[in-house]
């Protein structure tokens, strides 16, 4: 199996990609499972995705090996890449936030998955590039969309025009991963766990709060390109006056009231 998803009864839909042995390269079953898992964030009962990687890497990109053997033509390449692209998008357009732990090497389409991401984790050790020229094949999977949005266009050049590969703290500095967890007294194993466990903490933290109001801020922030800044505007006056309605803003709200007013 090539992916493996659960929803747990916290909320938490767990996407983990599951080809350790080609550091999650991407095949045509790991795209049509991760399009399938994706698309439970319209189900309902999900408040937060943790997306994974097995063994040593989150996702390395497409299956190169798979590219030469099976694929058999750029026709269809070009379907696989839609087939994952509903995934994609199932994730970007849900009012669902996401966290990737993305240990290890992150590149090509992985850095698509990563971008899909709200929130990314990385471990010390891990690399994130694009590569896509060192095989003579061009961005997908939402990379040339998101990826000028995340470091500026410049940095995103700077990338896919090279076989640049950033160190963690060069992904952080760059604003492409939001922490980096880990040292360098670590394994890598030990290092990849620590990652996942952070991620966890941080699906929770979403899962048990006034979960409405982050996927709202999420599905504010990944929509704004569609609306003019009047429309945006607007949409943000509606959007908090419909959270205002909600029983965790209310309770929420009439705590903090409480706890500010016995300091004044």
């Amino acid at each position: 199996m090539a992916l493996t998803h659960t929803l747990g009864q916290d909320g938490i839909l767990r996407i983990i990609l599951a080809r350790p042995h080609r550091l999650n390269a991407v095949n045509e079953e790991l795209a049509r499972g991760f399009a399938e898992a994706a698309g439970l964030t319209s189900k309902g009962g999900v408040r937060a995705v943790l997306l994974a990687g097995e063994g040593p890497a989150f996702c390395a990109g497409g299956d190169v090996i798979a590219m030469a053997t099976e694929t058999g033509s750029g026709e269809n390449l070009t379907r696989l890449a839609h087939v994952i692209n509903r995934g994609l998008l199932a994730l970007l357009e849900s009012s669902v936030p996401v966290v990737a732990a993305a240990h290890g090497t992150t590149a090509g389409g992985g850095l698509g998955l990563l971008l899909a991401s709200d929130y990314a984790i990385v471990g010390h050790n891990s690399r994130i590039g694009a590569l896509y020229s060192n095989i003579g094949l061009t961005p997908d999977l939402s990379v040339t969309a998101l990826l000028g949005r995340a470091v500026g266009e410049r940095r995103a050049l700077q990338l896919l025009l090279s076989d640049t590969m950033l160190s963690a703290q060069q992904a952080r500095e760059w604003g492409l991963v939001a922490e980096v967890v880990g040292s360098a007294e670590m394994t890598p194993g030990e290092i990849a766990a620590a990652v996942r466990a952070r991620a966890e903490e941080v699906a929770a933290a979403w899962a048990s709060g006034a979960n409405g109001a982050y996927g709202q801020a999420k599905r504010l922030v990944r929509s704004r390109p569609t609306r003019t800044l009047a429309e945006q505007l607007e949409e943000e006056a509606r959007s908090i006056g419909a959270a205002f309605d909600t029983p965790d803003a209310r309770s929420l709200i009439q705590a903090f009231a409480a706890r500010t007013g016995a300091r004044s």
